[in-house]
């Protein structure tokens, strides 16, 4: 049995490799049909007359230049009916390239789901790449082949608006939720009807733009950049990523646009990657702003040098590539590679067998309607929501409760819940498919339960007309649900805030009510962390429900009356002050540790406030208690090629069935280069019923003591390591020293 098992094997792999083969013959062929009009034609990406995610270049010419094979890629051309359209276009040029169609499909399609920030906050893999499966399968019955995401960038400054779209600061973490969207996006193979391709952006270190200003400069060690920005990236690429979006910002002193170091020598050459990469909406252009090119044709020549592959929106190559090669200072070699590599992925995805595979309006109308879809986005936002407080176990309520005040600015909201980088479908109206929070308590209370209803005030402003409704309204109740936060556009692409509190009169809207004395539950509705440091101290329950999409209301409605236990954790750091940031877990120590937050004097501290955040990285709370004890090592001593199995038992004390996320933590003691006071390693989400206990298992390797030394080379080093294994970063439940010996 075992050897015809193998047998079969060597057979698929040769299969494999036939078809690859042939996939190069075919291209190879076609290239050397193409006329250099033609191979530049491919490399050129225009977008749709709507929806569009950045300045349009107006171009009057657009569909006749899709008939003569002058165009490659469209993006923001959106449903079969409008693909077809342009793909018929596309079939009457002399070579019948089909146009591949992008789309910014960041959290669901006709589906909404999470933000992604949010959905990392369910630590939950299965569950993120379910969405991102979701998504693939309705985006290509729409017509769509590729979408632009996962955005991967690590992101430490929450002022940046763009943290909404990524996994949080921790590298270990966003490579694991990296991988897991990938093969959600992919599926089982390119070419499936239900896959899109991913676009892992943006290559590289967008996330550290300084002072959290959105496109801003990127100043960073070679040593940061590999330790921190880069892990996601790969952990993309070994997913199978088809493509790479490089980033709008300049890293230390080069834009990536045209950053040779980054596209050719990392990306392209130390981790071989075959795929191709697309400028970020017109960066190829904008490195004449950054004042690194003169003009457009000198940017041209650094983007295709550096190894940027189709220009988005510049037209920087349609017009100065056929000038840069005819003088000798672009080889025709470069634009063949690249050529080579789009063309690659339209076979892939069988678009030359069957040009309108993806534009089938009876699949589109099947999926986009899928009942199975909306169960899957209520699941996975109600595991994104993180419970920050629950003072005198006020949450989950009773479904006896008498009478419930909902109040608040978002109680009411339907599209806003879509949050940022949502697909608006114009045949969509979103009032009647996205349940509003009110909703969602409606769909849950009894009949014998009284829902009241007053806004309050606007998210923004200082007007504090609705403040009397909303008081006389809480008094009549027993509970008090309270909505507040952003508005739903406040995060996201160009959205850097200064001041990340609460905004307008919300925080004071939460005391006048609290002032009433009846109990009170606060939602914050959220792109990134926000600083609400009155609210916190003072409401007993808090619940961070991010942007939760098209089901947000009855999620919500879940977990606050406990048909859903919260889950989440913290992918973030939460700021007391924005005087804090950049604040994250993962720090360095310093010569002059403050060793707490009353420490005084010539210590690395705040004499104004306390250096810890408000809610540290990892933390979320249960409706029930888990219980941490007997840390087994299998060793304490251990050689590089050898394993430490680590094991402890779990309990769940409370009455209610609930899971934890299982936090396995590193700290290097003494090293060639300072390591931080801590590093996630590994985790686990355990589902445990009430009483119940579970062992609990780890493995440590050489791998995940590894880190990247001053010269840039990745291994171990002998010596002492602390483990640590808790409920977050700041709960440290059990831990055990160890050794690494040669």
């Amino acid at each position: 049995m075992k050897r015809i098992t193998t047998l079969t094997c060597l057979m698929l792999s040769f299969f494999a490799m036939a078809q690859q083969q042939t996939i190069d013959q075919k291209v190879n062929a076609l290239l050397k049909q193409m006329t250099l009009e033609e191979k530049i034609g491919q490399l050129n990406q225009y977008t749709g007359n709507n929806a569009a995610t950045g300045p349009i270049t107006i171009n009057p010419n657009k569909q006749a230049e899709i008939k003569d094979g002058l165009v490659g890629s469209m993006l923001n051309v959106v449903g079969t009916k409008y693909t077809r359209q342009y793909q018929e276009l596309a079939m009457q040029s002399r070579l019948k390239i089909p146009l591949l169609y992008g789309q910014d499909v960041i959290h669901g399609f006709k589906t909404t789901f999470p933000i992604p920030l949010g959905e990392a906050a369910s630590w939950d893999l299965a569950a993120i790449e379910l969405s991102a499966r979701v998504a693939a399968t309705e985006a290509a019955a729409s017509g769509i082949h590729w979408t632009f995401a996962p955005m991967v960038d690590i992101g430490r400054d929450p002022r940046w608006g763009r943290v909404m779209e990524g996994a949080g600061e921790d590298s270990y973490l966003g490579s694991r939720i990296a991988y897991a969207r990938v093969k959600g996006f992919q599926g089982d193979k390119l070419g499936n009807l239900n896959s899109v391709m991913a676009c892992v952006k943006h290559f590289a270190a967008y996330g550290a733009a300084i002072g959290g200003r959105d496109y801003n400069s990127v100043d960073m060690s070679e040593r940061m950049l590999w330790e921190t920005y880069l892990p996601p990236f790969k952990a993309a690429l070994d997913a199978g990523a088809a493509t790479f979006m490089n980033s709008f910002n300049d890293i230390n002193g080069i834009p990536a646009t045209g950053n040779a170091h980054l596209q050719r020598d990392i990306l392209k050459g130390k981790w071989n990657f075959q795929g191709f990469v697309v400028s970020d909406w017109g960066s190829i252009g904008e490195m004449v702003a950054h004042g690194y090119s003169k003009d457009l044709k000198e940017a041209a020549l650094a983007a295709i040098t550096a190894g940027s592959d189709m220009d988005m929106e510049s037209n920087a190559y349609r017009y100065n590539l056929p000038a840069l090669i005819k003088e000798n200072k672009v080889s025709i070699d470069l634009v063949d590679d690249a050529v080579k590599r789009i063309l690659r992925k339209k076979f892939e995805l069988g678009l030359f067998d069957d040009p309108y595979k993806y534009s089938n309006p009876d699949r589109e109308k099947q999926e986009l309607n899928n009942p199975e879809h909306r169960k899957a986005a209520r699941e996975v936002a109600a595991k994104s929501i993180v419970l920050l407080k629950n003072d005198n176990a006020i949450l989950p309520l009773a479904k006896s409760t008498k009478t419930i005040a909902f109040i608040g600015p978002m109680v009411k909201e339907y599209k806003a819940n879509m949050g940022f980088w949502a697909v608006e479908l114009p045949e969509v109206d979103y009032n009647k498919w996205v349940v509003s929070q009110w909703d969602g308590l409606q769909n849950k209370v009894g009949k014998n339960t009284k829902l009241l209803y007053a806004k309050g005030c606007e998210v923004e402003g200082d007007n504090k007309d609705g403040f009397a409704e909303a008081i006389a309204t809480a008094k009549q109740a027993d509970v008090v649900i309270l909505s507040i936060g952003e508005r739903h556009d406040m995060s996201g692409e160009a959205k850097s805030r200064s001041n990340i509190n609460i905004p307008g009169v919300q925080e004071e809207l939460v005391k006048a009510i609290q002032a009433t004395g009846k109990p009170v539950v606060v939602l914050v509705n959220a792109g990134r962390p926000l600083v609400f440091n009155w609210t916190a101290d003072n409401v007993p329950a808090i619940l961070y429900t991010w942007w939760l999409g098209s089901e947000a209301g009855n999620a919500i409605a879940d977990v606050l009356f406990g048909d859903y236990n919260p889950s989440g954790k913290l992918p973030m750091t939460f700021p007391r002050e924005v005087g804090q940031i950049p604040i994250y877990y993962n720090h360095y120590s310093t010569g002059r540790p403050a060793q707490d937050d009353n420490a005084k004097g010539y210590v690395s501290a705040y004499t104004d406030l306390k250096s810890s955040p408000k809610f540290p990285f990892g933390f979320g709370l249960s409706y029930t208690k888990f219980d941490y004890s007997d840390l087994k090592l299998s060793t304490t001593k251990m050689k590089s090629n050898e394993k430490i199995q680590v094991s402890f038992q779990l309990k769940n004390t409370g009455k209610v069935a609930g899971e934890e996320v299982v936090q396995l933590y590193l700290k290097d003691k003494f090293g060639s280069v300072v390591r931080p006071v801590l590093e996630l390693r590994d985790f686990q989400k355990v589902k445990l019923n009430a009483g119940e206990t579970k062992t609990i298992q780890f493995t440590i390797d050489n791998e995940k003591l590894s880190f990247y030394n001053d010269k840039i080379e990745w291994g171990s080093e002998p010596g002492d390591f602390e483990l640590m294994i808790g409920s977050s970063s700041a709960d440290i439940r059990v831990k055990s020293d160890f050794e690494l010996v040669k």
